[in-house]
């Protein structure tokens, strides 16, 4: 039996009344998933030295919304080499089982890690390297939301993508990112539409949570708060106001 068919009776229930106590009405609750609107592709960019948090909470987000949305959510652990084992910070090997495809995507999610070692495998070697920056400035393009968390938005910096964007990074690579062009926030997470950034190693559960509902609605997003037991926190700033 598939996981989600095993789980989505008790994760359905433990939602349908996020608010412990919450009063129900005579009415049926009102349904956790949305008319589908075909599926959602999420790839979860891997390289060496990546940070184990980074990846992995908003890899479970995307992965367990799938039980809360009509929507097909489809995320994949990709690497620029293609297909492959990449050892993260604290030595967990990965398997990238997806070629870099950012055309097949409509959520890019760039983790960070080895900021602070730049001479360890991480986000300054990608960067002396250049391939994975250059890789990223050519992925923009209508439909794609390109996010990343931690000092994950780096790379995005020296892709030129936070160039005069609104943006956020991890508190100790804040002074780079604003001295390189990037229009500091001092937000949890910042969603300027195509661009989305978080910071902190935690912020990936954040990011997530934010891009879920968003892409899947508020129900989905309530419904994975009350499955993994973590409400989000922070400030969301967006271009619309700054506090949502």
């Amino acid at each position: 039996m598939k996981r989600r068919t095993l789980l989505h009776t008790a994760t359905a229930l433990g939602a349908a009344g996020i608010a412990a106590g919450a009063p129900t009405h005579s009415s049926a609750a009102a349904p956790l998933r949305r008319e589908s609107a075909g599926s959602l592709r999420v790839h979860v960019v891997l390289f060496e030295g990546v940070e184990e948090l980074d990846l992995a909470a908003p890899y479970e987000v995307f992965a367990a919304s799938d039980y809360f949305t009509d929507r097909t959510v489809e995320v994949r652990y990709v690497a620029l080499d293609g297909p492959r084992t990449v050892t993260a910070a604290y030595g967990t090997r990965l398997r990238a089982d997806h070629a870099w495809a950012p055309e097949e995507a409509d959520l890019l999610v760039v983790p960070g890690g080895g900021y602070a070692r730049r001479e360890a495998p991480g986000v300054w070697a990608e960067i002396r390297r250049g391939a994975l920056p250059r890789a990223l400035a050519r992925a923009p393009r209508p439909g794609l939301t390109i996010s990343a968390l931690c000092t994950g938005v780096m790379l995005l910096s020296a892709a030129g993508l936070t160039d005069g964007r609104p943006c956020t990074t991890h508190h100790r690579a804040k002074a780079d990112l604003e001295r390189q062009g990037g229009v500091l926030k001092n937000a949890r997470v910042v969603d300027d539409g195509d661009l989305v950034t978080a910071g902190g190693v935690t912020s990936g559960l954040d990011l997530a949570l934010r891009l879920v509902r968003r892409e899947l609605g508020v129900d989905a997003a309530l419904g994975l708060e009350s499955m993994l037991e973590y409400e989000a926190r922070g400030t969301v700033w967006t271009a619309r106001r700054n506090n949502t």
